[in-house]
């Protein structure tokens, strides 16, 4: 049976954005959960990298670790900082940008 939670310390207390590290030019993704009905992934990007405008089949919860990250929902961009969340909704085109380097958790409910 595959792990609920993975890639990820359990009964520790530990900081989100220190799970995954930013490399240059890159966006690297760390899958903390993914089941038919939830996706848990920790992201990060380097200044200028994207992730191109697509929808997804559920809601998506952004929440912003580190740095700044632009996100534009069917054509509105958003500013996320340190702290702050925004939910993409299902079916709706959708980018995310390194606005600057920018970690962030993503939970997609399907």
């Amino acid at each position: 049976m595959q792990e609920p939670i993975k890639n990820i310390a359990k009964t520790e207390v530990l900081s989100l954005k220190e799970q995954v590290s930013y490399q240059p030019g890159q966006i690297v993704s760390k899958t903390l959960a993914q089941n038919p009905a939830v996706s848990v992934t920790l992201f990060s990007f380097d200044r200028g990298e994207e992730i191109s405008t697509h929808s997804s089949g559920g809601d998506a919860l952004v929440t912003c670790l580190d740095g700044v990250g632009r996100i534009t929902i069917d054509q509105e961009e958003y500013f996320l900082h340190e702290g702050e969340s925004i939910v993409m909704p299902a079916g709706h085109p959708h980018a995310v940008y390194g606005e600057e380097r920018f970690k962030m958790l993503l939970v997609v409910i399907f």
